[in-house]
């Protein structure tokens, strides 16, 4: 028997891999801290719990459309706007089973072969991974913590060709934090003005998690006149605690929004309908457990960076956003060989981390600090105590 060779082309997920590793050294009674896992600790807020239980015992267990009810994508509308600057119709979002279906079809329904893709470096998991299974061409653009894991406007323009079709941007970014300011984005939109063949998927699912003064910036706001060409990616698993519900929303231009249903139409059809529920709530309710849900983060991060920065061997720069420490153990690689070798070192004394090479990276590993500030303290003792 044999696989398609669009999925030949492809790897598993190597962050779901160390979670799952961590989960089965559990069962078999291994005490494993999991730092692998991009998950918010905190519960689902109550009134998002409880809208949910209303609708299952309003009878809504029925098909949806395709693209989302109604008064989620009025709901998602009023999040664009009221959370990202983004004005937008409810006709221009389309709902998905999360943000990463989202970036699937829009990049499913565009590529052909041939066509590139650019991609800063550290990047999210499945980014390279979709545009491969898509027949596209990974494009990386390597970033550095000296440059605040951050693209320039002149790297962008030297790695335009007349194959480009999609920049891949993620702010606040995984695995980095990374956070671009609005004069940068202007800048890259300066490049992109030059370049109208290029579209451009601004993955600001972590919005809400910043850290640093002042509103956040997203490219189609930043250059109104390019939104057409833009696709912004949100939703609700990161800022809500509610990964398990499976809910993205998602607004660009109306011809790619089409794509995408149509797409959506022949794939899952529509998101689950007690999760729109859900998701509804979420965004139209109180807001105001944001702000105490990115302190604690605030809090969670400052202990990680001070604890790694006093390991020998590691480094690590402050992140401006998400819950990632992208740590650099360069000087431990004469030690271990590579990276993965490192993490795999690091899980035998206890604690599941992701190794750099997974995000297209090198010589170092990815900590998620979405735990308590116990579990965290216990996570650097182990790390510590292992590198010793």
């Amino acid at each position: 028997m044999k696989i398609s060779q669009a999925l030949s082309r492809i790897a598993p997920s190597q962050t779901t891999a160390m979670t799952d590793r961590a989960m089965a050294l559990r069962a078999e009674g291994r005490d494993i801290i999991s730092l692998s896992v991009g998950e918010p600790d905190f519960a689902t807020p109550d009134h998002v719990v409880e809208a949910a239980k209303a609708a299952l015992d309003a009878g809504e267990t029925k098909y949806t459309a395709v693209g989302g009810t109604a008064r989620l994508k009025a709901a998602a509308a009023l999040h664009f706007s009221r959370d990202l600057g983004l004005e937008t119709q409810p006709s221009r979002v389309i709902v998905s089973a999360g943000g990463k279906q989202a970036i699937y079809h829009a990049l499913l329904a565009t590529i052909d072969p041939g066509d590139e893709v650019l991609i800063p470096a550290p990047w999210w998991v499945s980014y390279p991974e979709i545009v491969r299974f898509a027949g596209g061409t990974v494009v990386p653009m390597e970033t550095f913590a000296a440059g605040g894991f951050r693209i320039s406007a002149a790297q962008l323009d030297a790695a335009i060709t007349p194959q480009t079709r999609w920049l891949l941007l993620n702010s606040p970014g995984n695995p980095t934090g990374a956070t671009y300011p609005a004069e940068e984005l202007r800048a890259i939109g300066e490049v992109l003005r030059r370049h109208p063949q290029v579209l451009v998927m601004s993955d600001d699912i972590y919005a809400p998690l910043r850290y640093v003064p002042g509103r956040h910036a997203t490219l189609a706001v930043e250059c109104p006149d390019l939104a057409d060409r833009v696709l912004t990616v949100s939703g609700v698993s990161k800022s809500h605690a509610m990964t398990g519900f499976r809910i993205g929303v998602s607004t660009g231009p109306a011809w790619l929004i089409s794509a995408m249903e149509t797409l959506q139409s022949h794939s899952s059809g529509n998101p689950a309908s007690i999760s729109q529920a859900a998701a509804v709530a979420a965004f139209e309710g109180p807001q105001g457990f944001l702000a105490d849900w990115c302190e604690r983060f605030r809090q969670r991060r400052d202990l990680v960076v001070s604890a790694i920065n006093a390991i020998a061997g590691l480094h690590t720069p402050v992140p401006d956003g998400a819950f990632y420490c992208m740590i650099d153990a360069a000087p431990l690689m004469a030690r271990f060989g590579d990276d993965r070798a490192l993490v795999m070192h690091l899980l035998d004394h206890g604690v599941a981390v992701v190794q750099a090479s997974a995000f297209g990276g090198r010589d170092g590993f990815r900590i998620s600090f979405a735990a308590d500030e116990a579990t965290l303290g216990e996570a650097m003792r182990r790390i510590a105590g292992a590198l010793a």
